[in-house]
């Protein structure tokens, strides 16, 4: 049975992996392992080891607590503003991200107010 901390920090991995534009296969490669595991690990299938989990912030270039972050809210997730337990998941909204961190820091944050005000119109 999967533990939800095991499929948060998959989610996690993935979500990094996507945001940096890097394949499973590339993510393998640069921890030394298959991709098959990396698959695993996304999943929530199998466990990630403290030292697996090191390596894979080091390819991400994030630190390990990045993993981690966003769970203590997981499970109290009744807030008005949370977002869908499958957010992670889904690729127009991390592809919406991807594309937002690509736009030069001034111009993302009047797009950032932009958003902020049409949300609260909403």
């Amino acid at each position: 049975m999967k533990h939800p901390v095991d499929i948060h920090v998959g989610k996690r991995v993935r979500h990094r992996r996507w945001m940096v534009g890097m394949t499973q296969q590339q993510l393998a490669e640069k921890v030394g392992i298959k991709f098959q595991q990396i698959q695993k690990y996304e999943t929530g299938m199998n466990r990630v080891s403290a030292s697996r989990l090191w390596d894979i912030a080091a390819a991400l270039s994030v630190p390990v607590s990045f993993f981690f972050d966003g769970l203590e809210n997981h499970a109290d997730d009744t807030g008005e503003d949370a977002l869908p337990s499958d957010f992670l998941a889904d690729k127009e909204a991390l592809e919406l991200v991807r594309s937002y961190y690509a736009i030069p820091e001034n111009q993302r944050r009047r797009l950032f107010e932009l958003a902020r005000v049409l949300s609260d119109v909403a």
